[in-house]
């Protein structure tokens, strides 16, 4: 049985160039980039070289580009850093979008529990931030809007740029986590006007365990690993240099190729749609119609139409060889709701019987034909199970 991966959301393979680029600092360049000496010196311009690689794919300057583990920590900092320069603040307010990432939930929910307010900014039935309810939500003691650049689940793109908008002016800080949306449709800090804005390497087809967090220069920010002056002081701790130089060059390659990848990550979206319309009665489409990425589907199966076991569902899908994901948290053995769903709308039974099917480079339209085939054949033996 071939087996097919349709989940490249959550991560992806890691591009032969990346790794060669990669190769010679895990045992060739052997010095400490804070190192004086010439070995040091070797892996300090390393390091720069790729801060200045990854500046350049976001519109930034090289000093506004910190190096992290990945878009976890980013989103970490943003949220606590930006709120650890507003303690004893009174009536400090948080605002962040409901369908985010957990790594921006939790640290926010974490910030309520140390004393902020802390508010979820709704999404209507697309999954989208309407920016005159932020406008209308927004205070004097608003210290941080947090809002996705693209969704990791149904692939919705968010206003960014409208939300800005709205937030500079009045000198409010916005991050967006854009972990999803870099490397597949334009990411310019410029043109988007965030302030903080998360990236991580193993979704471009770069190396787990690295990311960025982008700080446009003069926005407050407080370091959460101390210990040491790395990353001008706000991220303690000997940079991974190979990693670094692997994201980079996956950085380099995915801006080169992005256009071309869209389009043609577009039509098997549009070709994945096709065949999976009629496959059931009761399909709802999730996320945007046009601002959504080209490499997401997500779709979910209406409760009311009759309910769908959706643990069976992706289960069964991957005793068919097809790796799908349903965008859900599995805790002990249990399919949870998406929190992402539910703050769209769909009713608990509906958002767990979901698929996302994420597409990426090496996707062909017999992976797609063989899908369709596939949840055919496992959504036939849910019913007669019943």
């Amino acid at each position: 049985m071939k087996r097919i991966y349709l989940d490249y959301s959550a991560t992806t393979p890691l591009d032969p160039e990346a790794l060669r680029a990669m190769q010679p600092y895990f045992s060739g360049y052997l010095g400490n980039p804070s190192s004086v000496h010439a070995f040091g010196r070797e892996a300090r311009l390393a390091l720069e070289e790729a801060r200045e690689t990854l500046a350049r794919s976001v519109g930034a300057r090289p000093d506004e580009i910190f190096f992290t583990s990945g878009g976890t920590e980013s989103d970490n900092h943003a949220v606590k850093g930006t709120a650890h320069r507003a303690v004893g603040k009174r009536g400090a307010h948080v605002l962040v979008s409901a369908v985010e990432h957990h790594a921006v939930l939790h640290p926010a929910l974490s910030l309520r529990r140390a004393g902020f307010e802390v508010e979820l900014l709704p999404v209507d039935s697309n999954g989208r931030v309407d920016p005159e309810d932020l406008r209308r939500r927004v205070r004097p003691e608003t210290i941080l809007v947090s809002v996705m650049h693209a969704n990791n689940e149904v692939g919705t793109i968010q206003p960014i740029a409208e939300l800005a908008a709205i937030t500079r002016p009045v000198g409010i800080p916005l991050h967006t986590d854009a972990v999803q949306s870099f490397g597949k449709i334009p990411v310019n800090v410029a043109h988007l006007g965030v302030d903080l804005m998360s990236l991580s390497g193993h979704k471009i087809y770069g190396p787990r365990g690295i990311g960025v967090l982008f700080v446009r220069k003069g926005t407050p920010l407080e370091p959460l690993l101390e210990g040491g002056s790395q990353e001008r002081n706000l991220r303690a701790g000997t940079e991974n240099v190979a990693l670094a130089v692997g994201f980079a060059k996956a950085a380099e390659l995915a801006v080169k190729r992005r256009d071309a990848d869209a389009q043609r990550l577009s039509a098997l979206k549009k070709l994945l749609r096709g065949k999976l319309e009629n496959i059931s009665d009761g399909i709802l489409w999730n996320g945007h119609g046009g601002e959504t990425l080209p490499s997401v589907l997500s779709l979910s199966f209406d409760s009311s139409a009759g309910v769908v076991d959706g643990e069976a569902l992706i289960m069964g899908m991957d005793l068919e060889g097809v790796a799908v994901t349903s965008g859900s948290a599995c805790t002990s053995g249990t399919l949870e709701p998406s929190h992402v769903l539910l703050a769209m709308g769909r009713d608990e039974a509906t958002a767990r019987a979901t698929i996302r099917f994420s597409m990426g480079r090496a996707t062909t339209e017999e992976d797609l034909e063989a899908a369709a085939n596939a949840l055919k054949v496992v959504l036939a033996r849910i019913r007669k199970a019943r």
